[in-house]
This record gives structure tokens, C-alpha cells and sequence, in this order.
């Protein structure tokens, strides 16, 4: 992958590809599941851990090859257990994230539908270069596989090629390990000897096909993860569409799998929808719209906005061009409106932050209308202080709101407000200064200019020297 991330951690449709992996393995409801690890051991166990806390993590020596890495899974098993382990053995991969469950269910079905000692699953490729070639007899057992650097011409021709996923009788598996040796161009211990040790052995050998064969395609490079992925998404958003979705342009949108949307959702062009987003009926995503983890309720609309880990009430609207960041929670029917930014603010029911602000560590209550271009200064420098503003409160334009401050129910401000103390329930908050006009400014600072011009030019309208901006009434009462 040429990356410092190991590769299986390598993530598609939101979740890594080992995560896909396990979340295969876990639906056969398996006694254990164990993952072999290796190559940066201690990332890879930490994600397997956090993911999947009862796969048991077992390390691979320095004795390289698949064959090896199952014998020591099957030790660690062993030893876990007390006795061999008996029954059926099933071997997948951490990089096949396409695989399902219930491929992995038919595998196992026709494995012990049929007592073999071994079934693969398989595929047939227009182009098998790199893969290991299924040589069958002519009753269609499977005689041996063999591997693209050790094969022949002729077997190069075979396009049936080994999946590497594999059901096993434990006992074969075990017993044939043992004489599994790395006498081969790649100097390793090959998983796929254990076959022709079974069938000499007189144990059945059976193949599986599996049809669609990006189940079984692995990713070691970053196209091929990509495609991948695209793969991924383009059955996602047909699984939603299917559920009763609409996807207006689907190669435009992103979903990842572990996103939920219900019945009757509309997803518009140039949509992604990552993590834990869940979407409530009728709710109307896009265009232009980037979610992760946010929740969004019934009937909402959410308009070319990016956003984390946020919760948006049934009704209520959001953006266009608005931001927002975790622990966000805008009511039913509130609004977050154009140009907006939003960070661990709870805005109630019917509240209306409209265009041009910033609103952080803060709580907004019910039918509070807030002005353009407001702001909440919640940062000294230091610390972080929370804003509490009532409900049915109004604010005018280029409010400014100091925290820690708080503004009662049904309270104002006026425009341009800087509000660094408490606004108690129905009071007016100003703070103004006196309004000065300077006579004939342009003219003296600026000859010459456009603006000196149309100065000149304009028809006397008189002009007073100062014009107060608020009455004495309301100066003496904002500076109270």
C-alpha cells in the first residue's frame, strides 16, 4: 500500500477492511474467532480489540506463508480450549471486504452438506494472473491448487482460481499442517498444500463458486482498493434505493455502511454520508453535503452543509454553507441558516439562527430569533465559557455576547451589542456610544477621489455635528 497504515486498516464504506472481515466471520456465530497477526502487530491488535473485544488475537512467527499462520491459529486454539478442536475450521482474510455472511454461510453448508474434508471457495476470472489455479478431476473434486509462480503454461490457462477461503474438517486440517513444508518458489508454508494432503489422504475435496467475484477480491495496492470501495458504494446506495430511498444521482453519492436511512429520505447530487449518520423519513440531504455521525429527524433539510457529530430535531433546516461541529443540537423546526457556524450549542424548539454567525458553547432556548452576523465570544484566551440566551429572546444585527453571560426570557438587544453582563427576562440591551458626524472629512482627507467628488456634487442635506443614536433615557438605562 505503500503507507505507514498497515494494510488491512485500510478503510472502504467507513469501516477497515479487517472490519468487514470480522463482521463476516462473527455472523457465523463461530465458537472462536481468531485473527492472525503479524506486520505491525500492536496497531493491528488494538484495532481488532476495539472492534471485536472476544476475537482472540494470536501472533504469527517468523515461519512465513498461510499455511503457517492456520497452524498456529489452530495451536492457539487448541491450547485455549484444553483438547484439538474438532468440527469445522473456516480460514478468511482480512483484505476480501466484500465477502458476505452469507457466502460464508453457504460455504460451511455445502462443506458439511457433503462431509469434505476440505471446500474453497472459488471464482472465475477473465484475468487470473496472480492467483492460485483450481486443477480438478474429472468428477469435479478439486485434485490440487497451484500457486501462479509454480504453475505450468498450461495450468496458467485454468481460469478458475482459489478465493484463499476455505472450510475445514479441524482433524484433516491439523493432521495434513504437519506435513506441510516451504520447498517452493516463495520459500513459504502454502494453505493450499493442505488440499492434495487431504485428497491423498482419501478425504473429499470440493470446490465452491462463487459467482460474483468481487467478494473474493483482495486489495494490495490503492487502485485496487479504490475500486473496491467503488464497488462497495455502488451496492450500498442500490441496497437504499431498493429500500425505498431516493438517490437522485447516485454516482455522486457516498454512503457508507454503517449509515441508516429510512423509507422516503430524499439524498440529493454530491452527498456523503459517513459514520453513524442516521437520516428520519422525508428528511431531504444535499446537494453539496458532508455528514458524519449526525442524526437527523424527521422531515429535516439539511442544504449543502458539512457537518460532525451533530443532532438535527424533526422539521428544522440547515444551511446553505453552514457548519457544523460536534455537539451541535438544533431543536424541531429551528433553523441554522447561511454562512454558520456551530460548536456543543443546544438551540430548543423553533429557534432561528439564520446567516452570518458563530454560535459555541452555548444554550439557546425556544422561538429565540438570532440576529445576523451574532457571535458568542466564548474564548478569554485561556478558557472556555458558556452563553445561556432564554427563549423568545430577539437579538439585533452584530450582537456580540461576552461569556460567561446570560440573557432571560423575552429579552432584546440592540444592533451592534456587546453583551458582557446578564440581560434579566424582557430587559432591552444597548450599548451605544453617541453618533458624531465630522463636516467636509472626504474633502480634506481625500481631494480628489471619486468619493470627494460625488460629495461635492451632492445636494446640501444639512449636516449636525453629532446624532445621537439612542435617547438619554436608553444611555442612562445601558449604562445601569
Amino acid at each position: 500500500m505503500k503507507s505507514r497504515t498497515p494494510k488491512i486498516l485500510h478503510p472502504i464504506g467507513g469501516i477497515s477492511m479487517i472490519g468487514h472481515a470480522l463482521r463476516a466471520a462473527r455472523a457465523l456465530q463461530p465458537q472462536e474467532l481468531a485473527v492472525v497477526v503479524r506486520h505491525e502487530r500492536d496497531r493491528v491488535a488494538e484495532h481488532v480489540s476495539g472492534l471485536d473485544p472476544r476475537a482472540v488475537l494470536i501472533d504469527q512467527d517468523e515461519l512465513p506463508g498461510t499455511g503457517r499462520a492456520v497452524q498456529v491459529a489452530l495451536e492457539g486454539l487448541d491450547a485455549r480450549a484444553g483438547s484439538p478442536v474438532t468440527g469445522t475450521v473456516v480460514v478468511t482474510y482480512g483484505d476480501v471486504p466484500l465477502l458476505t455472511a452469507e457466502t460464508l454461510q453457504h460455504l460451511v453448508a455445502v462443506h458439511d452438506g457433503e462431509a469434505n474434508a476440505v471446500s474453497v471457495l472459488t471464482a472465475i476470472l477473465e484475468d487470473p494472473t496472480g492467483y492460485g489455479r483450481i486443477q480438478r478431476h474429472e468428477d469435479g473434486t478439486v485434485l490440487a491448487i497451484v500457486e501462479h509462480k509454480d504453475a505450468s503454461p498450461e495450468q496458467r490457462a485454468i481460469r478458475e482460481v482459489n478465493s484463499g477461503i476455505y472450510a475445514f474438517d479441524a482433524a484433516v486440517l491439523r493432521h495434513a499442517l504437519t506435513q506441510v513444508d516451504a520447498s517452493n518458489a516463495q520459500g513459504e508454508m502454502y494453505l493450499t498444500d493442505v488440499l492434495a494432503i487431504a485428497r491423498a489422504g482419501g478425504g473429499r475435496v470440493a470446490a465452491v463458486v462463487q459467482e460474483d467475484r468481487w467478494q473474493v477480491e483482495g486489495a494490495n495496492d490503492r487502485v485496487q482498493l479504490a475500486a473496491l470501495g467503488a464497488e462497495l458504494n455502488r451496492r450500498t446506495v442500490e441496497r437504499w434505493m431498493l429500500a425505498g430511498v431516493t438517490v437522485v444521482d447516485p454516482t455522486t453519492t457516498w454512503i457508507d455502511a454503517t449509515v441508516v436511512l429510512d423509507e422516503d429520505v430524499t439524498v440529493l447530487p454530491g452527498t456523503q454520508l459517513h459514520g453513524g449518520t442516521t437520516v428520519a423519513r422525508d428528511a431531504v440531504v444535499g446537494p453539496d453535503t458532508t455528514l458524519t455521525d449526525v442524526v437527523i429527524g424527521e422531515g429535516a433539510h439539511v442544504v449543502r452543509t458539512h457537518g460532525s457529530g451533530a443532532r438535527i430535531g424533526a422539521g428544522a433546516s440547515v444551511g446553505p454553507f453552514t457548519y457544523l461541529r460536534p455537539g451541535t443540537v438544533l431543536g424541531e423546526d429551528g433553523k441554522i441558516g447561511a454562512f454558520y457556524e456551530t460548536k456543543n450549542v443546544t438551540i430548543g424548539r423553533g429557534s432561528k439562527l439564520s446567516h452570518l454567525g458563530y454560535a459555541g458553547d452555548a444554550e439557546i432556548g425556544e422561538y429565540t430569533n438570532i440576529g445576523c452576523g451574532n457571535i458568542t465570544a466564548n474564548y478569554d484566551g485561556v478558557n472556555k465559557h458558556r452563553t445561556e440566551i432564554g427563549s423568545h429572546v430577539r437579538t439585533s444585527s452584530n450582537t456580540v455576547f461576552v461569556a460567561p453571560v446570560r440573557v432571560g426570557d423575552g429579552a432584546y438587544t440592540g444592533a451592534g451589542a456587546v453583551v458582557r453582563k446578564d440581560v434579566p427576562a424582557g430587559s432591552l440591551a444597548l450599548s451605544v456610544a453617541a453618533q458624531r458626524n465630522i463636516p467636509d472629512w472626504v474633502a480634506a482627507k481625500r481631494p480628489g477621489t471619486a468619493s470627494a467628488t460625488a460629495a461635492a456634487e451632492a445636494p446640501s442635506a444639512g449636516t449636525t455635528t453629532e446624532s445621537p443614536t439612542s435617547t438619554p433615557t436608553e444611555e442612562k438605562s445601558t449604562q445601569a
